[in-house]
């Protein structure tokens, strides 16, 4: 930023509710000047438009990882060293941009922050996500590819080999994202995932604690575990698997009364609100103050695709937690939602509304 531009990012900064004028009389400047640094520094995304300020003060904030998820489906029998015939398909992924997208068709409010290559991967993403979301403070790192995930299936729909470019998310920096200090600190809720670097996320967990915002961890995967900061004390929900849970703690959970204690370990860190999922066996939910409750699994039918139901639940936790509701009335929402994003094809259903959810939750009763 030149010299001008900083000292304009400065003070709005401070006052985003600053005025055009205002900012002219301190600095000495016409309006017209100071409108087209405004209109440059927004163009960079440096800064928020004051309106767009104004709109964004309760956004949801998702950050982390926004792939382009490749699937290649051998006609015949996988033979190494030659050429396979396939069908492929992509599609739009990332634990961070899913979650995003059924907060978005919740009716929320939703920005994502999450970095990028410069490449066709991204248009497709953006393509698909910007009904949903803003991504106004998406980085685009020059040089970089976007995140993808590529798996290769037998005839039978089984793994062979899945190759995941995740690099781009080192991107995601604490000196970036003090870029959108306003953003965050205005934010109804942080969601970040565990693609995320650690010292990131520390400094997300430090940023909430500072500026009185819940915050939500999403792990992405065990060996991601790593990542988990080394303070929870104040994260306001971590919402993690049996295996997730058992590479942190170094545990099996094999039974009800080792889940349960995985749930108590979880909440002795200070964090406010827990889930552990276990598959079929359904999920685990606590609090301090209502206690731990067990949902069950709900059996679902015509099973289409399994991508995107982890996220699906995350999403419908958030959601119904936000409106205020209980423990047993969340979990109950996860658990719908992840049931109805089993049976879509898309890794988030077309379906979803905040109307469809409730009518969803009202027919399982």
């Amino acid at each position: 930023m030149t010299e001008k531009e900083q000292l304009i990012f400065n003070l709005i900064q401070k006052n985003p509710y600053i005025s055009q004028q205002e900012l002219a009389e301190a600095l000495g400047l016409s309006r017209p000047s100071i409108a087209n640094i405004i209109s440059g520094l927004t163009r960079k995304g440096e800064i928020l438009g004051r309106a767009y300020v104004l709109n964004e003060s309760q956004q949801i904030v998702c950050i982390g990882g926004a792939n382009l998820d490749r699937k290649f489906q051998v006609k015949n029998k996988a033979q190494l060293g030659t050429s396979n015939p396939i069908q492929s398909a992509k599609s739009v992924g990332g634990v961070a941009r899913n979650i995003a997208e059924n907060l978005g068709r919740l009716g929320m409010g939703v920005s994502l922050v999450t970095a990028c290559g410069t490449d066709s991967d991204w248009s497709f993403i953006e393509e698909s996500s910007t009904l949903y979301m803003h991504l106004d403070q998406v980085a685009k790192i020059p040089g970089k590819s976007t995140g993808s995930y590529t798996a290769v299936l037998d005839t039978d729909g089984e793994l062979i080999i899945a190759l995941a470019d995740m690099e781009v998310y080192e991107s995601i920096t604490p000196e970036l994202l003090q870029k959108q200090d306003v953003l965050l600190s205005r934010a109804k809720c942080i969601v970040a995932d565990l693609n995320c670097p650690k010292e990131t996320l520390q400094f997300l967990c430090q940023f909430a604690r500072k500026h009185d915002r819940p915050i939500a961890l999403i792990p992405v995967s065990s060996p991601k575990m790593n990542r988990i900061p080394d303070d929870l004390d104040g994260i306001a929900w971590l919402i993690t698997n049996r295996d997730e849970s058992e590479t942190y703690f170094n545990i099996k959970i094999t039974n009800e009364d080792e889940w349960k204690l995985a749930l108590e370990k979880w909440l002795s860190l200070g964090i406010a609100n827990v889930v552990i999922t276990n598959g079929k066996k359904g999920a685990m939910i606590a609090n301090n103050e209502e206690g731990i409750f067990h949902m069950p699994s709900i059996e679902t039918k015509d099973i289409l695709d399994v991508t995107g139901a982890g996220d699906a639940f995350s999403s419908a936790v958030i959601y119904s937690w936000l409106n205020g509701k209980n423990l047993r009335d969340i979990a109950k929402a996860g658990a719908v939602n992840a049931s109805k994003t089993l049976q879509s094809s898309y890794t988030v259903r077309q379906d979803l509304s905040a109307a469809q959810l409730q009518k969803d939750m009202e027919e399982l009763s």
